[in-house]
């Protein structure tokens, strides 16, 4: 939000920023987008709502309404969510955008009979912009002459409309995002080249690399590149690209043959298509299900090079929006070219290209080093290159869990523990007979090409009441040969509250860089808003009791301290 707006909204190099889907539009039933969802107010406080609170407490210029129903009533047309809360008690004053069409979209939903209906619904629910739905525009001013709205209600929208209107300075230039010489200036340019190409550095996560087959060695000498996203320069712009040029970004292909040492060979086998048809954002995919023609080449190359590259995943339109899927492993034809490929050497990095956790459970098994590099963006190739040869030693992170198989979805970190968490050698407890329960990658993970030492940590006390705070500190040492980014993060476990609490919770992280041999302390601060929470009073409170504080490299492989809140 502070990179999008900065510090004064008039700056012609700011943009309005839009926290969404308010609210739950993740939770939907079945992981089928525009789906119901059903949560409990519990729930929907303690998980849910804490970001769009951080959000308007930053100061976000609007908020977006969201397609999906909470226990029954579409949250456009949510008095609770947009007056109650977002408007009410955390005092926010920006304003309030439909999703696309969403207030007319009551009307399927069953609560709104028409157009009228649904406008007077979500006006009154605090829905302040109509965003391609017409309702506004065809029943406001009928409404309200109808005495079925009231008028107030009309200004307080416009009222907060105008107002980032004002703050955007559009009313002193209506035009000062239409600058044509400044879009020249900037699309493209080379510092946002340069800046692109570090955040999507930055944002590769490195899930395996066995035997240190990465960073890619220099008694390499031929190198394969082979699969279907391999020279595809459109899908890393990802789905939501708006007016980006079609296949105007760097391939992994064409970021291997820029930064590999003089001397490498470079070839490239697509090996098949993952696609077939058209490709466009309201196109359904198809996919090749049988065409192995390419398989023959892709072999060969393979068996030739020292090396090979494995590009794979998802094609950018697969992914996103509308694009809900029941299998998250590879599409098409995809699975046998890896097969194919690992059978004819054995030296394989996968770079994976997509948008969601997938399913890796065979990779992880067979293919050594596995890089997860989503969608780049118009730097991607040249992104992944650098991890490659070592430019640039990989610090990302997982922000989600990668399953066992697709099964185990919807898979998150912050598990409860059930009654039965644990049953020894029997088996009615909460697991699964033929999966273990554990994520395959989970949340926080992310390797580096040097190694971190985590010391124990050290509370300050080991209790604090109100007002007061622990401060809770742990070492980390550079153990490898390589400068690493680690992004270290503390985890805490309300051991016995009012209602269920999760296992651990990500309260807090700090990213430092370690030079080899070098070890740092880490300190953070753990007071009485970290461990207060949506308790059984239906309020926010901290509640005394134990709490065990957890502070390490991922969700999984934490140092532990206990402390107790009086």
């Amino acid at each position: 939000i502070k990179g999008f707006q900065g510090n004064d909204l008039s700056d012609p190099k700011t943009i309005a920023a839009c926290a969404k889907h308010f609210a739950g539009y993740g939770f939907a039933e079945g992981g089928r987008d525009y789906n119901t969802v059903n949560i409990g107010i519990y729930e929907l406080n303690n998980t849910i709502l804490p970001p769009f609170k951080a959000a308007a407490d930053a100061g976000v210029a609007t908020f977006m309404n969201s397609f999906n129903e909470i226990d029954g009533v579409p949250a456009t047309a949510s008095t609770y969510l947009q007056r109650d809360l977002l408007k009410g008690k955390w005092h926010w004053d920006g304003f309030v955008v439909s999703d696309w069409g969403s207030i007319t979209e009551l009307i399927p939903h069953g609560v709104a009979k028409d157009k009228k209906a649904a406008a007077e619904l979500a006006v009154k629910a605090g829905s302040d912009m109509d965003m391609e739905g017409g309702a506004y525009e065809s029943s406001l001013k009928e409404l309200v002459e109808e005495g079925k709205v009231a008028e107030k209600l009309i200004d307080d929208a416009v009222k907060r409309i105008l107002r980032v209107k004002f703050r955007l300075g559009l009313f002193d230039d209506p035009y000062k995002y239409c600058d044509e010489a400044f879009e020249k200036s900037e699309l493209y340019s080379e510092a946002n080249q340069k800046v692109a190409l570090e955040a999507g550095k930055k944002s590769i996560v490195l899930l395996k690399n066995e035997n240190d087959i990465l960073p890619i060695k220099n008694s390499i000498k031929n190198i394969a590149v082979i699969g279907p996203l391999a020279n595809d320069k459109d899908s890393p712009l990802g789905n939501w690209r708006a007016h980006a040029v079609e296949n105007s970004a760097v391939s992994v292909l064409e970021g291997i043959r820029n930064y590999a040492p003089k001397g490498v060979k470079i070839t490239y086998a697509e090996g098949a298509k993952l696609s077939t048809g058209d490709r466009s954002f309201l196109n359904p995919m198809t996919f090749n299900k049988d065409d192995k023609r390419g398989f023959a080449e892709a072999e060969k190359l393979a068996k030739q090079a020292d090396l090979v590259v494995l590009v794979v995943g998802e094609d950018a339109f697969q992914t996103g929006e509308g694009r809900s899927q029941t299998n998250i492993g590879f599409a098409g034809v995809q699975d046998d070219l890896i097969e194919t490929v690992q059978k004819a050497n054995k030296n394989v990095v996968m770079v994976l290209m997509n948008g969601r956790p997938m399913d890796l459970s065979w990779s992880s098994k067979n293919i050594p080093a596995i890089v997860e590099s989503w969608f780049l963006g118009s730097q991607h190739g040249n992104a992944v290159a650098e991890i490659l040869f070592g430019k640039y030693n990989p610090s990302g992170k997982l922000p989600v869990s990668f399953p066992q198989n697709s099964g185990m979805e919807p898979l998150y970190y912050n598990q409860k523990s059930t009654g039965r968490p644990e049953g020894g050698a029997q088996v009615t407890y909460s697991h699964y007979t033929d999966s273990p329960r554990e994520a395959l990658y989970p949340f926080g993970f992310g390797l580096s090409f040097t190694e971190f030492e985590y010391g124990d940590i050290e509370l300050s006390a080991d209790s604090f009441s109100e007002g007061e705070k622990i401060e809770a500190s742990i070492s980390v040492k550079n153990t490898g040969n390589m400068v690493g980014e680690e992004t270290v993060q503390l985890y805490l476990h309300d051991l016995v509250g009012s209602i269920t609490r999760p296992n651990l919770e990500l309260k807090a992280f700090e990213k430092i860089s370690l030079k080899p041999g070098e070890r740092k302390v880490v300190n953070f601060i753990i007071d009485k808003e970290m461990i207060t929470y949506f308790t059984i009073n239906k309020k926010w409170e901290a509640e005394a009791g134990d709490f065990e504080v957890m502070i390490g490299g991922n969700s999984v492989d934490l140092k532990k301290a206990n402390f107790e809140f009086k």
